[in-house]
């Protein structure tokens, strides 16, 4: 059976302006930013990539930013539309662990969950700038740490299951990392925070590429930029509201 992908909506994020997305453009300009999570089905159990934000109320008392999230948007109400039961959730990815790709782990108890072994290190101990988008804060725990019994660390590129790899691609984390999937003759990379918006990856006429508005390291940043471009893939954005155009990549 080919691997498919459904990209599912849990929520939009709204009190952003274009430069948080997208590098020094658009400073005014205000933009709302759709939540994602990835199922990926045809192989021997679903996998998910990435598990979305806390609730309405976390998003505003942590972070200052606007979440709607309509019932059918519950990461698990989402799921059940798409036919999958949590408990058949086998593997996890999180692309990262800021605190909108992480926050709902735990509602997985059967899944390995999957995370580069420096975004864990950083999700720890992160420099000042970062303590808020990790929710490492006196008083707070953050989402991911609920299911940290589950969690597997890996080091850089690897194989994860048949059809489907992690590749490493730091820059706007240490460990940020996508998940590239063979879905018949297409080769589709779920990108993560690497690439946000369709606009990241088309650049404009200043640069081939334009980074999101929150990095660690630009110089890995556009490294990781140059890797995609030699994977010869389809380039699925994490935030990208036209993403939501295809009820399913195959």
């Amino acid at each position: 059976m080919t691997l498919k992908i459904r990209p599912l909506h849990v929520g939009t994020l709204t009190g952003f302006t274009r430069a948080a997305v997208t590098y020094q453009r658009g400073y005014t300009d205000p933009v709302d930013v759709v939540v994602l999570m990835f199922l990926i089905t045809g192989g021997e159990h679903p996998v998910l990539v990435d598990t979305g934000t806390g609730t309405p109320e976390q998003a505003r008392e942590l972070h200052g930013i606007g979440l709607t999230r309509p019932p059918e948007q519950e990461p698990l109400a989402a799921l059940a539309a798409a036919g999958v039961d949590p408990a058949e959730i086998k593997t996890v990815v999180n692309t990262h662990l800021h605190w909108d790709h992480c926050s709902n782990n735990d509602l997985f108890p059967n899944a390995r969950i999957f995370v580069q072994k420096s975004e864990l290190a950083y999700a720890v101990d992160p420099l000042e700038p970062n303590l808020k988008t990790y929710e490492r804060r006196p008083g707070t725990q953050p989402g991911w740490v609920r299911a940290i019994g589950n969690l597997s660390t890996v080091a850089g590129d690897a194989e994860l299951l048949p059809g489907i790899s992690l590749v490493h691609l730091p820059g706007h984390t240490p460990g940020s990392q996508g998940v590239l999937v063979r879905a018949g003759n297409t080769s589709y990379l779920i990108a993560g925070d690497c690439v946000s918006c369709q606009a990241n990856w088309d650049g404009d006429e200043l640069v081939s590429h334009i980074p999101s508005g929150g990095f660690t390291n630009l110089h890995d940043y556009m490294d990781s930029f140059a890797k995609i471009e030699r994977l010869d893939c389809v380039v699925i954005p994490s935030h990208d509201p036209e993403v939501l155009k295809h009820e399913v990549f195959e």
